[in-house]
């Protein structure tokens, strides 16, 4: 009889590994639960869904459920909820349909990713009211905004989500107010990255409220106005993006340990603290390239990875789940924003290091080419060791030359190293001295 490796979850860490331990051992009976309808589907074009630069919500879906049961021969089995794990038993209670019924298992993995925070907000249930963290919500936004036709969008949280659903609800011709309560929009980018971006949101009309707590909504059956401590604020549709939390409730029932973040605590391999249970995913940590400590940053690339890894774990080749930076990159309008590493110099403190800092702008292209801007580089370093530990990028082209930062924290690069990398020119793409490579330059004289 063939082996059974069960996954929870059937997004990106949980069809990640499904196919991979398919296809590594296609005698290995693979069986995913999903609890709702949608699988393999791109959350983070979400946002571009509402916008409209994206024509169907099924464009997001990368695979669909029947291509992975008659393609992949893989049992998935969507809106089946699994209600319970028992370990002893090697077992999983899985409600479907309105009966309940067990699987059995020998290898299992839990990716049973994140939710969006829901703050204890008065009017949180109001129509027009909405959290955007999967499918049904990004579909009933879109769906909202087109019947509706809201004229002024109420944004709470300048994270990823606040500051992408601002350009989305922007473009479909609302008037967009977005309510932060920290000093600053993309509070982990740091400062730097921060300005550059508050002044481009203004550009494009967004009224930003930082350090304004946001306390509810108002209306009858549908939101009509946000409420601050002291006055309340018109709004014709309402998002609320505060960051998610991860679903860990069945894996604490279940005995298996949650570590220092409140995530699944997992070793370099996804395996968990009880035996033949693996996590990965929005659910699970990982270990930080930088520190070397746990954390969890939920992130697509670090759930399909960390999923490959384990569907090959199970098939019997022991795959590490491969460390994380925290990599990620942003749109705003016509800026990309992005970021890696360790940038906050309080938290670089608390983990070790002597943290300096500088930063820097370039151009983005050689001085006399066309159409070239002005890109801000932050690059972190330790002082003792001359490590790099972290660094971000903003400008309208070229935040994607945050990679090579991430690959020097992969490496273990000291400031110089990264200065003497040997980076490609020409002048379309950048002067000759690359913004990055400048932005070490002047760390390395400031470590001297």
């Amino acid at each position: 009889m063939a082996n059974t490796f069960v996954g929870i979850g059937g997004d990106a860490a949980g069809m990640s590994a499904a196919s991979k331990a398919k296809r590594e051992n296609p005698e290995l009976d693979v069986v995913v639960f999903e609890k709702g309808e949608w699988v393999s589907y791109a959350a983070c074009g979400m946002p571009y869904y509402v916008k409209g630069a994206v024509d169907e919500l099924d464009d997001l879906v990368t695979i669909s459920p029947d291509e992975f049961r008659s393609e992949r021969d893989i049992d998935l089995r969507t809106n089946a909820e699994v209600v319970a794990i028992d370990p002893d038993a090697a077992e999983v209670t899985v409600d479907a349909d309105g009966d309940t019924y067990e699987q059995p298992y020998d290898d299992l993995l839990i990716a049973t990713g994140a939710s969006a925070i829901e703050p204890p907000f008065d009017g949180l249930e109001l129509d027009g009211v909405f959290t955007i963290h999967d499918m049904d919500e990004a579909d009933a936004i879109e769906d909202y905004v087109t019947q509706h036709e809201p004229e002024t969008a109420a944004i709470v949280g300048g994270g990823y989500v606040g500051i992408e659903m601002a350009e989305a609800l922007s473009a479909r011709g609302a008037d967009v107010h977005l309510y932060e309560m920290l000093p600053h929009v993309l509070q982990p980018f740091g400062e730097p990255v921060a300005s550059v971006v508050e002044d481009h949101l203004r550009e494009h009309g967004v009224e930003l409220h930082l350090e304004t707590a946001v306390s509810g909504f108002r209306g009858d059956d549908r939101v009509n106005g946000v409420t601050l401590e002291n006055e309340s604020v018109a709004a014709d549709i309402a998002i609320v993006g505060v960051g998610v939390s991860p679903n860990v409730e069945l894996a604490a029932e279940a005995g298996l340990e949650l570590g220092p973040t409140g995530a699944i605590a997992t070793d370099e391999y996804g395996r968990t603290n009880v035996e033949n249970v693996y996590a990965a995913g929005d659910c699970a940590e990982a270990r930080h390239v930088v520190t070397g400590d746990p954390d969890r940053v939920p992130l697509a690339l670090t759930a399909n990875r960390a999923g490959r890894a384990i569907g090959q774990t199970v098939t019997g080749d022991p795959t590490p789940v491969g460390d994380i930076a925290g990599t990620a990159i942003v749109k705003a309008f016509d800026l990309g924003a992005a970021r890696t590493g360790i940038v906050d110099e309080e938290r670089a403190r608390e983990a070790g290091f002597d943290p300096v800092s500088v930063s820097i702008s370039a151009a983005s292209r050689a001085h006399y080419y066309p159409d070239g801007s002005e890109l801000t580089v932050t690059l972190v370093a330790d002082r003792e060791g001359e490590r790099v530990l972290g660094g971000t990028v903003v400008g309208r082209e070229g935040a994607k030359r945050i990679d090579t930062i991430a690959m020097a924290l992969h490496g273990g690069l000291t400031v110089s190293e990264l200065q003497n990398a040997d980076l490609a020119y020409a002048p379309p793409f950048s002067p000759v001295w690359d913004p990055i490579l400048t932005a070490a330059k002047v760390l390395d004289g400031k470590l001297e």
